[in-house]
């Protein structure tokens, strides 16, 4: 699913105008952007949560040469599932296993 998905989405289910649902969707992801680059969580109940890791610097291998290299300190986004969503993922899952 894309941000076109979801604008279209929320045009024909809510009856925005499209070009209203196109800047809502890009007005949510960037306030959730800006909130991470501030170093805040971002909490979406029944969805899950996001949150910045600062990664360690560490050695690493280059995969085709094996050659050894330096992966500097970063900053990573973590993702973690509410107990909403994995409940509804792995029901789904099951189900569709079930048949």
């Amino acid at each position: 699913m894309t941000k076109k998905d979801l604008a279209s989405l929320l045009h024909k289910r809510m009856g925005l105008n499209l070009k209203e649902s196109v800047r809502i969707v890009d007005k949510f992801f960037e306030i959730i952007v800006e909130s991470l680059a501030k170093g805040d969580d971002v909490k979406l109940p029944k969805f899950g949560s996001l949150k910045i890791q600062t990664r360690k610097p560490r050695v690493g291998r280059n995969p085709s040469t094996g050659e050894r290299i330096e992966i500097s300190k970063r900053r990573a986004i973590v993702f973690r599932p509410s107990k909403i969503l994995r409940a509804t993922l792995n029901n789904i899952t099951q189900s569709d296993q079930d048949e």
